[in-house]
């Protein structure tokens, strides 16, 4: 990696302090090093710091699980019943192979590291996917939930939204296109115990028009400017004849931000893919052509209308990213259906429905976060909430498998082309390096500055630290 440019930004004091945060000694200033000088330190034992933190991080979160073993983490000389029936193909960087029907990922090789080795004891989908997006297990035991669940643990983005060094603008964090949820919404996705004001901006899609309107940005039926500035006249007014008053109004801190927000065009014009050039869109995979019949309404419509738009919610974050916000999350699937929890024809299901778009996507999200200048200052991180069975089932698919899985991350001061860790002949459990998801959540939020071993506050006054791993430093 070449010498790093620019300085560290100065971290600056919180603006939430009304949450009561309770932050630790933050991160010393970073090394900027040469190639040679930073393998030297590393061998050395030496804790190198990236010199520039990330402004933003696109999290795609491909849930259902993908195959590693159909996609990243190839085993070609295993026994059929566990190699598959794809191929391996080369990429860019020379050594590194992925599976053949990822052509658009393999060219762009060069600047995305694959981590084999990721793994946890989650087997569910509600229960591994809390532990990927919080870094945290499910206190319990291993389950689904059936019945609507309170988010404890703050999401990625959440405590990037809290603890963020670098100054934002109206939205700290988004996700879309849907809440996603197996029977009801994974409890994973939000603020948990650090509250509403480190939620997500909720961004939907629209089935008919393949829009992404947002409720919190429309205008309430009968309102108009006149109006809202006559209520926040009023409101301004009500302030100050109790200023004196403590906490007498303990949300003007969210009535500022709803208002900035509402006034937000920036945000309004990043919603609105049309006004990208076609060339882009279709890079990203859209396509103008109608859904099939039965697919806009009805049982199949969602899942018509998740394969059509896929693509193009990682234009919409890439989108959001140039627009300001820090943090983005793109959720693949919302349920039960055609997913990457492909139980029965497994290679199939890849082959036909879930590996080129996301290939495409993907890749064309890597591409122009680079041709835009983007890539540097932007970590993208893509990864199911587990991995599947290396022995193929009856069904012709893979179950289950959280013990040893790949994860994609791009951009952000990855070194390109590095794979770290190792998983064993069949790709069963990690043979060398392995990783956590509270490794992954270290290293998210030391890219952006914020030093994991900070603690924050629960309600009860209970301490914890933000990441209970360390940063994955030798890919960067």
């Amino acid at each position: 990696m070449g010498e790093a440019k620019g300085r560290r930004d100065q971290p600056r004091a919180s603006r939430r302090a009304f949450l009561d945060l309770s932050i630790g000694a933050g991160i010393g200033g970073g090394l900027v090093l040469s190639l040679g000088g930073l393998l030297r330190a590393r061998n050395a034992g030496a804790e190198v710091a990236v010199a520039r933190p990330i402004r933003a991080c696109i999290l795609l979160f491909w849930y259902g699980g993908p195959s590693h073993l159909d996609t990243f983490d190839m085993k070609p000389s295993a026994p059929a019943d566990i190699r598959g029936e794809f191929a391996s193909i080369s990429t860019a960087v020379p050594g590194v192979q992925i599976c053949e029907h990822l052509p658009g990922l393999a060219r762009v090789m060069d600047k995305i590291a694959i981590v084999r080795s990721m793994h946890h004891e989650a087997n569910l989908h509600d229960s591994a996917s809390i532990h990927a997006l919080t870094g945290r297990p499910l206190e319990g035991p291993d389950r689904e939930l059936f019945v609507p669940t309170r988010q404890f643990y703050p999401s990625h983005g959440s405590v990037v939204s809290a603890l963020n060094p670098a100054p934002v603008g109206e939205v700290p964090f988004a996700s879309l296109p849907h809440v996603f949820r197996n029977v009801h919404p994974v409890p994973c996705q939000g603020g948990g115990f650090l509250g509403a004001a480190h939620d997500p901006l909720l961004v939907d899609v629209d089935p008919v028009t393949r829009t992404y309107p947002v409720d919190a940005l429309l205008p309430r039926q009968g309102s108009n400017a006149a109006r809202r500035a006559g209520r926040l006249g009023l409101l301004s007014a009500l302030d100050h004849a109790t200023a004196a008053v403590p906490g007498a109004n303990p949300f003007s801190a969210f009535t500022d931000r709803a208002c900035r927000l509402l006034e937000s065009e920036a945000i309004r014009d990043a919603l609105d893919v049309s006004k990208e050039p076609a060339a882009v869109r279709e890079a990203y995979g859209f396509t103008a052509d109608p859904l099939p019949t039965g697919e806009v309404n009805g049982g199949g419509g969602e899942m018509g209308v998740a394969r059509q738009m896929r693509g193009q919610n990682l234009l919409v974050a890439r989108r959001l990213v140039e627009a300001g916000v820090p943090f983005v999350n793109v959720y693949d699937y919302r349920q039960q259906g055609q997913n990457w929890d492909a139980h029965a024809k497994c290679a199939s299901q890849h082959k036909n429905h879930l590996l080129p778009i996301a290939d495409r996507s993907l890749a064309a999200l890597i591409t122009d976060l680079d041709q835009r200048g983007l890539l540097e200052s932007t970590l993208v991180v893509a990864m199911g909430e587990f991995g599947r069975t290396p022995k193929i089932n009856s069904g012709a698919g893979r179950d289950h498998w959280p013990h040893c899985y790949s994860v994609l991350l791009a951009g952000g001061g990855i070194q390109g082309g590095a794979v770290h860790g190792q998983s064993d002949r069949i790709g069963a459990h990690p043979l060398a390096d392995p990783v956590t998801p509270g490794d992954l959540a270290a290293t998210i939020f030391w890219r952006f500055g914020i030093d994991p071993a900070r603690e924050i506050h629960d309600p009860l006054g209970r301490p914890h630290r933000i990441a209970t791993g360390s940063p994955i430093r030798a890919i960067f």
